[in-house]
């Protein structure tokens, strides 16, 4: 086990040398080519390098929440489309799959200035900065998501849900105590690629103004004038940003996996 668990750091630690290798490489270049670093505008020992990381490191909160919100919303969503997508009922089986095609079809960018700018033209309606990208990335993600939970569920054997109900369990005590724990461990990788996924098209909320972490660095950018420094260490937000919420999913992995070879 310990061997897995090292190996597992070391696998961990690649990628985060990889990205201070690029970034170390493309300052050696850019150095030969005449352009000079000036990383004190990012330096934490420099006054305005401590305000401009403050400003950049807000929209790590902002980024984390939305993103959060959408991914537990998508997951509600996606979870009710896949029971419909493998209910014996026709009208609910179409209803899925013209759910699951018709988001999935639509670019989460053209959905998000549709939504901001085109439905209150139509409806009247407007939402906020923040709203508007909620429910776009939540919208768009659980057409995914309905599709990871619908695996799931198929996965599971048909004899498990009846020897629940012959022991008396309700549909309902069925499916969260016997299905839906199986369910999860299964698709527990999968549903971390699509939190990762959401995290990154979170990006793509800044172009109505959401002050994450794309916009705030662009935003920086303008009033300090230097795309290079800004936009590397934007790169490393996301390097760790992303680092973490794997960690996490594979620490969850690991913890699941545990509790089954336990009780075997």
């Amino acid at each position: 086990m310990s061997d897995r668990v090292n190996a597992g750091r070391k696998r961990w630690h690649l990628p985060a040398l990889l990205a201070l290798a690029a970034l170390v490489l493309a300052g050696c270049g850019a150095t030969g080519s005449g352009y000079t670093f000036a990383w004190y505008v990012l330096s934490p020992w420099d006054p305005r390098g401590q305000t401009n990381l403050y400003f950049l490191m807000v929209g790590f909160w902002a980024t984390v929440s939305i993103s959060t919100l959408a991914m537990l919303i998508s997951l509600s969503i996606g979870l009710a489309v896949a029971l419909m997508g493998i209910s014996v009922r026709r009208p609910l089986f179409y209803l899925s799959r013209v759910y699951v095609e018709f988001f999935r079809s639509i670019p989460l960018l053209v959905m998000i200035l549709w939504v901001y700018y085109g439905l209150p033209i139509l409806t009247g309606v407007q939402f906020g900065v923040f709203m508007t990208g909620l429910i776009c990335l939540a919208i768009s993600d659980s057409a995914f998501t309905s599709e990871i939970w619908r695996a799931g569920l198929q996965s599971v054997k048909k004899g498990q849900g009846e020897a629940a109900r012959s022991l008396g369990l309700s549909p309902w005590h069925t499916m969260r105590l016997v299905v839906l724990p199986q369910v999860v461990r299964a698709v527990l990788p999968a549903l971390g690629n699509q939190y990762v996924y959401v995290l990154k098209m979170s990006s793509l909320v800044s172009v109505i103004g959401f002050q994450e972490l794309t916009r705030r660095a662009n935003e920086l950018t303008l009033t300090e004038f230097r795309p290079l420094e800004i936009y590397s260490f934007l790169v490393l937000e996301y390097l760790v940003l992303i680092l973490l919420v794997s960690w996490g999913v594979r620490r969850m992995e690991r913890r699941m996996g545990q509790g089954v070879h336990g009780r075997e």
